[in-house]
C-alpha cells in the first residue's frame, strides 16, 4: 500500500443520549441567528422540537427551514442557498438523513460564496470553493449516509447526479445519537443500513485503502452485518440502533478516507433517472458490481465474508469470493429491497442511457480494483437487470 493521507473529523459525540451536547457546543460560537435544516416529516412528528426548543429556550433566534428533498435536485439546493444568504445567518444546524445533511453543508458553505451552485459542482463547475462558510453542526436521523463525517453534498441532476466537495464542507461538530433513529421506518431503515455497508464494502476493496481504513470498514461490516435485519423488525430494538449509528459513522469515516468506487458510480444514474433512493440504488447493484469484480480482489472478498458472519477457514480464496457475494445479495433480500433493476420498474431500454451517465462519474470510477470500462458497466447493468451475477469475459 502506498502512503495514505487520513482525515478524521469532525468533533464527534456518539452515543445514546449524544444530544445533550448540543448545546454546550452552539455556545462555543455566541450564534446570534441559527438556521435549522430539517424535512418536513420529521418537523411534522415533532423530532425537530429536541433540537429548536432547548436553543431558543436559552435565547437564540432560531429559524426551521423544511423545503428538504429526498435526492435534492440543483434548484433544492440552489433555494436554500439564497435563504441562507438573504437570511444573516451565522450557524447552521442539519438534522436528518444524508439530503439534509448535506444540503446543509452545501448551503453553510456557498452562504459566504458568490454565484450559483451549480458554479461549484464538480463534473462542470468552474469555481473553487475558497472560505470555511459558516459553523455548521451535524445531527444525522437515519444509520446510512455517512454524510455528518464526509466532505461531500450530492445533487441530483436531469438524468445523473453530481457533488460539491471540498474540505470546508466538513462539520464542525458531528452528533450521532441512536435514540434519533427510533422513528426511522422499516423501509428506510434498509435502504439507509444497506447504503452504510455499500460505504464500508468499497473503501475496504478501494485502491486507496490503507490499514487505517481496512479496520474501519471491517468493523463497520461486522457491526452492520449482525444488527440490520433486527432494526428492520424491530425498529425499537436499542441495541440494534446503537450497532447501525455506530457502524455508519465508521463507514463513513472509512469511505470518506478510501472512497467509494464501482457501486456508487453505478447507482447514481439510478437515482437521477428513476428517482430511486440512493441506498436501494446502491443495494441493488452492490451484490452484481461485486461480483463482477471478484477476481480482482478474491481475498478481501474472503475477509468482507467473515466480516457479514460467515467463515472462509474451510473454503478456498475462490470459494470464499463466491460466497461472500451470495451473502451481500441474500442480506439485500432479507431486508426487502428488490434484487433486480426489473423489479424498479426500470425497463430494458433504459439500460444504455445508464450505462451512458455511469461512464461519465469517473473521480469515482477511478478507486474499483478492477477499472471498469464502458462494456464493463454495460455488463454490469445488465446482470442487475437479469438477475444473474456475471463476470468480465
Amino acid at each position: 500500500m502506498n502512503a495514505a493521507k487520513l482525515v478524521f473529523t469532525p468533533l464527534s459525540y456518539i452515543g445514546w443520549g449524544a444530544l445533550k451536547e448540543l448545546l454546550p457546543e452552539v455556545e462555543k460560537y455566541g450564534p446570534k441567528k441559527v438556521l435549522v435544516v430539517t424535512d418536513p416529516m420529521l418537523a411534522k412528528i415533532g423530532l425537530t422540537d429536541k433540537i429548536t426548543g432547548p436553543l431558543e429556550e436559552q435565547g437564540y433566534s432560531v429559524t426551521l427551514y423544511t423545503e428538504v428533498v429526498p435526492e435534492p435536485p440543483v434548484e433544492v439546493g440552489e433555494k436554500l442557498v439564497s435563504f441562507t444568504r438573504e437570511g444573516g445567518f451565522d450557524m447552521v444546524i442539519g438534522v436528518g438523513g444524508g439530503s439534509a445533511l448535506d444540503l446543509t453543508k452545501l448551503a453553510s458553505v456557498l452562504a459566504v460564496h458568490e454565484g450559483p451552485v451549480t458554479d461549484y459542482l464538480n463534473l462542470t463547475g468552474t469555481r473553487e470553493v475558497e472560505r470555511k462558510g459558516l459553523p455548521k453542526i451535524l445531527i444525522p436521523t437515519t444509520s446510512g449516509t455517512g454524510s455528518e463525517v464526509t466532505n461531500i453534498s450530492v445533487l441530483s441532476l436531469e438524468t445523473t447526479k453530481d457533488v460539491v466537495t471540498h474540505d470546508n464542507l466538513l462539520a464542525d461538530v458531528a452528533i450521532i445519537d441512536p435514540a434519533l433513529t427510533l422513528s426511522v421506518p422499516p423501509k428506510v431503515t434498509a435502504a439507509t443500513g444497506i447504503d452504510a455497508l455499500t460505504h464500508a464494502v468499497e473503501a475496504y476493496i478501494s485502491v486507496n485503502a490503507s490499514l487505517t481504513t481496512d479496520g474501519l470498514a471491517l468493523q463497520a461490516i461486522r457491526l452492520i452485518a449482525r444488527s440490520l435485519r433486527r432494526a428492520v423488525e424491530n425498529g425499537n430494538d436499542e441495541q440494534s440502533r446503537i450497532d447501525m449509528s455506530n457502524g455508519s459513522y465508521i463507514a463513513g469515516l472509512a469511505f470518506f478516507n478510501a472512497g467509494v468506487a464501482g457501486v456508487h458510480a453505478l447507482a447514481y444514474p439510478l437515482g437521477g433517472q428513476f428517482h430511486i433512493s440512493h441506498g436501494e440504488s446502491n443495494a441493488v447493484l452492490l451484490p452484481y458490481v461485486m461480483g463482477y469484480i471478484r477476481k480482482s480482489c478474491v481475498t478481501r472478498m474472503g475477509d468482507i465474508l467473515n466480516a457479514l458472519g460467515g467463515n472462509s477457514a474451510f473454503l478456498s480464496d475462490e470459494e470464499a469470493s463466491y460466497r461472500c457475494v451470495e451473502e451481500l445479495k441474500r442480506l439485500v433480500n432479507d431486508v426487502g429491497i428488490p434484487n433486480t433493476l426489473s423489479g424498479f420498474d426500470v425497463p430494458e431500454s433504459a439500460l444504455e442511457s445508464l450505462t451512458q451517465d455511469g461512464v461519465k462519474q469517473k473521480r469515482i470510477l477511478a478507486r474499483s480494483p478492477l477499472p471498469l470500462l464502458e462494456d464493463d458497466i454495460r455488463n454490469i447493468y445488465r446482470s442487475a437487470f437479469d438477475g444473474a451475477v456475471v463476470e468480465p469475459e
